[in-house]
């Protein structure tokens, strides 16, 4: 059963309004949107996105006039909503981290708990499989990939030794992958990780790169900008330091207007190239508090960042 994280707290800073129109651009299995349907009132309206097909047919068991889902990236959010006739909304909710079925699922290929077929799509409906990929990329991008996406600091052994272990014989499982790496990493340098698998961070960084996770990221948050009515409020839950920063930096900069360049004449029309600011950061980052983490060990990375748009563009 997937555990939603940071549920109240991200659902309490939508600041939700009865008749106002929200999206929750990763639906999962809808703990988040439950509990926004409870607060919204008759006139309301949620709409949710999920990119996993399995996730688009759980949500089929909301039976509410109000909610509607479609299947897609968060990154076509604002053309989904634009062909339901929505052009603004009240608030956004991205929890970005892989649900639980997804994990538990052993023909999803996200864990190594058990030894399952090395998938890794988020939709398993487009896109090369871990295994298709490995089979072809080189040790050099492999080793790129794992060190960028992973922050791994062994990346080019490991690669060298999954790109090694690939010419013998085919790496289609992911008991196979997570025993490269682990034979790779000797288990005395990830004691400092708190019992974490030494293949966490190659698995992290595949799954990231399959399926475009930070490209996706980049390009919904304008979107969201775009989106939001002033006054409407973006929430997003990030579960690594990848997407904690690239939100952080996203929110801060639509915080903070452009400076001008000192001592510079410049037109009016040229004034109109430099951004202006649009959100207005709420309070700090959150996480999960000790009682949430002891119940579900998968809150721990999380991070929860909330916005207020202030004006409109343009």
């Amino acid at each position: 059963m997937h555990k939603p994280v940071l549920l109240r707290e991200a659902v309490d800073a939508l600041a939700i309004k009865p008749d106002g129109v929200y999206v929750d651009a990763t639906f999962g299995r809808g703990g988040h949107s439950r509990l926004i349907l409870s607060r919204l009132g008759e006139h309301g309206r949620l709409i949710a996105l999920d990119r996993d097909s399995v996730a688009v047919e759980a949500a089929q068991a909301i039976t509410d006039s109000r909610f509607c889902i479609r299947h897609g990236s968060f990154s076509q959010m604002q053309q989904i909503l634009q062909t339901l006739g929505v052009t603004q909304v009240d608030g956004v909710l991205l929890d970005l981290g892989v649900s639980s079925p997804q994990l538990e699922e052993v023909s999803r290929g996200f864990s190594f708990r058990d030894s399952g077929p090395l998938d890794m799509r988020m939709d398993t409906s487009a896109g090369q499989t871990a295994a298709e990929w490995l089979a072809t990329v080189s040790e050099a991008e492999l080793a790129q990939v794992i060190r960028e996406f992973g922050e791994e600091r062994f990346a080019r052994p490991i690669a060298r030794a999954i790109v090694a272990a690939g010419a013998q014989q085919p790496i289609a499982t992911t008991g196979q992958l997570a025993n490269i790496v682990a034979a790779t990493v000797r288990s005395r340098q990830r004691e400092h990780e708190h019992g974490k698998h030494p293949a966490t961070r190659t698995f992290q960084a595949i799954r990231i790169y399959l399926n475009r996770e930070l490209d996706e990221l980049a390009q919904v948050l304008p979107q969201c900008v775009d989106m939001l009515k002033p006054g409407g409020r973006l929430v997003v839950i990030s579960f690594h330091s990848l997407e904690d920063r690239m939100v952080k930096q996203f929110m801060r900069k639509a915080a903070n207007a452009d400076e001008l360049p000192r001592g510079v004449p410049m037109r009016e029309a040229e004034l109109k190239k430099f951004s202006r600011q649009t959100l207005r950061v709420i309070g700090r980052a959150i996480q999960p508090g000790v009682d949430e983490v002891a119940e579900n060990v998968r809150a721990r990375s999380a991070v929860m960042r909330v916005a207020e748009k202030i004006q409109a563009n343009g």
